[in-house]
C-alpha cells in the first residue's frame, strides 16, 4: 500500500507558516473564489425562497389556505435554516456572506413570487424549489473531492428542497381539482 500522509513535521509546519486560512489548507481542492461566489448565490437564493414562502404564509387565503399555509411558513423557517448554514460556511473559507437587498434577486437562482392564488402561491413555490434541486445537484457535483465539506453542506440543502418539493405536489395533489384549472 503507498503512502498517502505527509509526514507529522511537514503538516505541522505549513499549519503555522498559515495560520491566517483557518481551515483552508494545502489540501483544499476546489476554486476558492468561485466556490464563494457559488456560495454568494445559494445564499441569495434561500433568502429569496425565505421571503416567497413568508410571503405566501401571510397572503394565503380561501378554504384550504390554513394547511397550505402551516406548510408555507415551515418551509420559510427551514430556508432561514439553508441561509445561515451557508453564510456560516462562507465565512469558515474566509469569504464574507453577501446579504445586499439590493442585488438578491439577481444572484438568486429561484425567483421571487407574490400570486394572490393559492394554487398559484404551490406552483411557483415548487417551481423554485425544482430549480434549487437542480443547481444544488450541479454544485455538488462540480465540488466532488475538491472540498468535500461545503458539497456535504449542498446535500444536506438538496435533500431538504427535494422534500419541500415533495410536500409542495402533495399539497397539489390534495386540493380538488376543480381549483386546479
Amino acid at each position: 500500500m503507498a503512502e498517502f500522509l505527509t509526514d507529522v513535521e511537514t503538516l505541522r509546519k505549513r499549519a503555522r507558516r498559515e495560520i491566517e486560512k483557518g481551515p483552508v489548507t494545502d489540501a483544499y481542492g476546489a476554486d476558492l473564489e468561485r466556490v464563494l461566489q457559488v456560495l454568494n448565490e445559494a445564499l441569495a437564493t434561500e433568502i429569496v425562497c425565505t421571503l416567497r414562502y413568508k410571503r405566501h404564509y401571510y397572503t394565503a387565503s380561501g378554504l384550504y389556505s390554513e394547511p397550505v399555509a402551516a406548510e408555507f411558513l415551515e418551509h420559510a423557517a427551514e430556508e432561514q435554516q439553508h441561509a445561515d448554514k451557508v453564510a456560516q460556511r462562507i465565512v469558515q473559507l474566509g469569504g464574507k456572506p453577501d446579504f445586499n437587498p439590493d442585488t438578491l434577486t439577481h444572484r438568486a437562482h429561484a425567483g421571487y413570487d407574490a400570486s394572490a392564488d393559492l394554487i398559484e402561491m404551490i406552483k411557483e413555490d415548487l417551481v423554485a424549489e425544482r430549480v434549487a434541486i437542480a443547481s444544488y445537484t450541479e454544485i455538488a457535483k462540480w465540488l466532488g473531492d475538491g472540498d468535500p465539506t461545503t458539497r456535504r453542506v449542498f446535500e444536506e440543502l438538496l435533500a431538504q428542497e427535494e422534500e419541500h418539493a415533495d410536500d409542495l405536489r402533495g399539497l397539489l395533489e390534495r386540493i380538488p381539482q376543480e381549483r386546479k384549472g
